[in-house]
């Protein structure tokens, strides 16, 4: 699977996501910062992070791995990542809202388990559009995708039922609805949610960021 034209394709698709009105926005709250009551919700200890700990930014993203628009925005973060490097750390939360998504999700963190958490999530953003179709995640296809990986698949499926993993899950859907998170990609920016939804916003709202944590 070529990763790299398949993410030069989804960007092209980000155009007709937004041209096309198919992906609404729903913030969480008013321009300003997550209520401090709702602030524990945002990043919890069991959350995969990428950057350091100490990062003076913090994006808190809620993701669906079925998500089209999770899809091509993931690399898009990365760059912003790459761009100011050790400054941006970024903290991903589970909202699997599209049908069949949940099971993916259990696949991602069994995969943790393994250490290939963050390859598996990327090869299976990269090949959406195979295991993923008309908005229903298919498992069994996901799963093919993650065969270069060298997973334990005996493995794989006792931890994709186990109950620290459905614990994790049943979490994050709780601290999405806590935070109003009705739609994916969703994200806060050191517990700052976009005030509108584009790409766009996102990247002022972790530049204003930036500036106001370098004074």
């Amino acid at each position: 699977m070529n990763q790299k034209a398949l993410f030069i394709g989804a960007a092209v698709a980000l155009v007709v996501v937004f041209v096309g009105g198919a992906m609404m926005f729903n913030s969480s709250g008013a321009n300003g910062t997550v209520p401090e009551a709702t602030m524990g919700a945002l990043d919890r200890a069991h959350a995969p992070s990428l950057g350091p700990a100490d990062a003076p930014v913090v994006i808190v993203e809620f993701l669906d791995p079925a998500c089209e628009t999770c899809a091509i925005f993931y690399p898009a973060v990365k760059d912003m990542m790459a761009a100011n490097p050790g400054k941006i750390r970024l903290v991903l939360r589970w909202a699997p809202f599209h049908d069949g998504s949940r099971d993916v999700v259990a696949l991602l963190e069994a995969a943790r388990k393994q250490d290939k958490f963050w390859p598996a999530l990327e090869t299976l953003l990269a090949s959406q559009p195979v295991w993923a179709v008309n908005h229903t995640a298919q498992v069994s296809a996901a799963w093919r995708m993650l065969a270069d990986l060298g997973l334990d698949q005996g493995q794989i499926e006792a931890d994709m039922v186990a109950p620290d993993v459905s614990q994790i899950i049943a979490q994050d859907i709780a601290d999405a609805g806590a935070l109003n998170v009705t739609m994916t990609p969703e994200y806060f920016v050191n517990g700052k949610p976009m005030p509108s939804f584009g790409f766009e916003q996102l990247k002022q709202l972790v530049d204003d960021a930036l500036i106001a944590t370098s004074r």
